[in-house]
């Protein structure tokens, strides 16, 4: 089974067929659909034999392969736990494949709630005018339309339980036509609602948005324009939208438009085990690449004695700065203070080996890029390696580079196991690094996504 969750079958004479829907060890019945390469095509299923006994029963009604279904999982056929084997099995492989690098110790996949768990979510909205009604919800598998869902069980309860709400409420507005997509965060305590809409919203429809809210406990932002534009339709005594890392005394306020993992329940333990991994210690200086609002930055300074914080926008840094100020002020009850922590814009997909000496020596490093990985800051590290190893094709060491030592650890964080495979080849193979270890993080059960955890340490160390 590949990750868009198709059987992989071979004919007889080796020619490789993917087919939509079925699973590992099935014998089916499946007619030739789709795109025909000279090494490979595709099938539709149309008949299993023989089930897997990893075959569940999907929780969605709107799962499926039929027309119309909803594309926003691939893999609810499957058992949960096998799931994750296949996720560890795309990220051995594209070790094994891409970068030629084993990890010598595979961790334990990180684990949580199956349903209920994505407190992140875009929905699009459309008035059907043809047949009288509004859909708000994911897409249709393969298609731009989106899928007909009046129930969706990935979704928190409260949110899933709003989704026909939400549709009636936009089929009441004057400005139906013109409000393209709602999207959903939601903190501890508050669920936050944003209404992407394209003129100005009249004020009965203010109202109606008003009385939604009284009704379900949300609070409404509006987005007339750009991710800018953002602001809440009622700041007066609004309830601040954050999370809690409660094993670190840490509570993250965000905006519904920042950045933070869509599953709460993983990232307090992905969090955790980062930690844990790293083993910070409190002499220890440590930067955190892609810091971000400070998912990890602000937990890492309750373990080290200074942290550093370098993200590409400055907006972030700013906000990252305030949620350190905010968590510092309120380190009272007998919690410690917090670490010295700066946090530093920085454009980290052109990071060259003098501005990673800039930024100063750190014992450990915790990355966590998007989905391009961190090629330019572990390129900038292989650099300075071949150069001190005089290799003939490495670019000259910068200078003051006689008194910069790379990290002794670093612990990457990654949403893209392709990308990491290709950072994971440059740091064992260029950079002086072993792979310690890797592992799966299930951020996203039922879905293609594999996030992904892995541990290098310096040769010889």
């Amino acid at each position: 089974m590949d990750l868009n969750a198709q059987g992989v079958a071979h004919r007889a004479d080796g020619k490789v067929v993917f087919i939509d829907g079925a699973l590992p060890t099935e014998w089916v019945s499946a007619v030739p659909a789709g795109r025909r390469k000279s090494h490979w095509e595709q099938a539709a299923l149309t008949e299993i034999h023989r089930e897997s006994s990893q075959r569940v029963r999907p929780l969605c009604p709107h799962f499926g392969l039929h027309t119309g279904a909803c594309g926003g999982c691939k893999m609810q056929h499957l058992e949960p736990r096998a799931q994750v084997a296949i996720k560890q099995r795309a990220l051995e492989e594209d070790f094994g494949h891409l970068a030629k690098v084993r990890a010598e110790h595979i961790l334990r996949p990180i684990e949580g709630p199956a349903w209920g768990y994505r407190w992140r979510a875009r929905l699009s909205v459309r008035h059907v005018a043809k047949k009288g009604t509004v859909l708000v919800g994911f897409h249709e598998r393969k298609s731009r339309y989106i899928a007909d869902m009046q129930t969706c069980k990935i979704l928190p309860p409260h949110v899933d339980a709003m989704l026909m709400p939400l549709r009636a409420l936009i089929a009441s507005m004057d400005a139906r036509d013109t409000c393209p997509q709602i999207e959903v965060a939601c903190g501890d305590d508050v669920t936050a609602l944003v209404l992407r809409h394209l003129e100005p919203l009249s004020a009965p429809d203010l109202q109606r948005l008003r009385a939604f809210a009284a009704e379900h406990g949300v609070q409404w932002w509006l987005q007339p324009k750009g991710p800018d534009t953002v602001h809440l339709l009622d700041p007066r005594g609004a309830a601040q939208l954050a999370y809690r890392l409660p094993e670190f005394g840490i509570t993250m306020p965000f905006r519904p438009t920042d950045f933070t993992q869509v599953n709460p329940h993983i990232n307090r333990v992905l969090v955790a085990r980062a930690l844990r991994l790293l083993d910070a210690q409190p002499h220890e200086r440590v930067i955190d690449w892609f810091c971000g609002l400070g998912n990890f930055t602000l937990p890492l300074a309750t373990r080290a004695r200074e942290v550093l914080g370098i993200e590409g926008s400055p907006a972030l840094v700013e906000r990252a700065q305030q949620n350190f100020q905010h968590n510092q002020a309120q380190r009272g009850s007998g919690l410690p203070p917090l670490a010295a922590t700066r946090f530093l814009a920085r454009n980290l997909f052109e990071m060259e080996p003098a501005q990673l000496m800039a930024d100063g020596v750190a014992d450990k490093w915790l990355v966590d890029p998007p989905r391009e990985g961190a090629f330019a800051l572990v390129k900038a590290l292989a650099d300075i390696h071949q150069a001190r190893l005089g290799a003939p094709d490495a670019p000259p060491l910068p200078e003051g580079a006689a008194g910069w030592t790379p990290p002794q650890r670093i612990v990457y964080v990654s949403c893209n196991p392709a990308t990491l495979a290709r950072d994971a080849g440059l740091l064992v193979h260029q950079a002086g690094y072993r792979c310690a270890a890797a592992g799966v993080v299930n951020m996203f059960p039922h879905t293609a996504h594999v996030e992904s955890i892995a541990v290098f340490e310096r040769a010889g160390d």
